[in-house]
């Protein structure tokens, strides 16, 4: 199958699978937000604060499996 021949319904479930293998390698996102703790006047106290976003299991396998299902229908859909 050539890239200029695929549908959008193809690719949106080949993306779908790459997304769902990702959500299953990677256990959760963290990333440092900036939080104002003083702010008086001119002065402006800030803290780093690390925060983590959990990717639950399933998510993945969900997306596994509607992205698989997604070509199967576009592989139907084209013949």
């Amino acid at each position: 199958m050539k890239p200029a021949n695929m549908k959008p319904i193809a690719i949106l479930g080949v993306l779908l699978i790459a997304i769902g293998i990702a959500g299953l390698i990677i256990t959760n996102i963290s990333f440092t937000e900036k939080t104002v703790i003083v702010d008086a006047g001119p002065l402006k106290v800030t803290a780093d604060q690390q925060r983590s976003i959990p990717i639950p299991s399933i998510a993945g396998v969900i997306a596994i499996v509607a992205g698989a299902g997604l070509l199967l229908y576009g592989r139907r859909a084209r013949s």
